[in-house]
């Protein structure tokens, strides 16, 4: 059984089309998480 955690990594793109969506198309950062689906935390230490 593997206990080790493992953590999702995303792409240099999907940050810039996150972000994106709230520079260039009007998201709030919690409609653009949520869209996402990532928590509104992680979006913020992106901006």
């Amino acid at each position: 059984m593997n206990t080790e955690r493992q953590y999702k990594t995303d792409s240099s793109e999907f940050r810039t089309e996150a972000l994106a969506l709230i520079s260039e198309q009007g998201y709030s950062v919690q409609e653009a998480a949520s869209a996402l689906g990532i928590t509104t935390s992680l979006l913020y230490s992106w901006i």
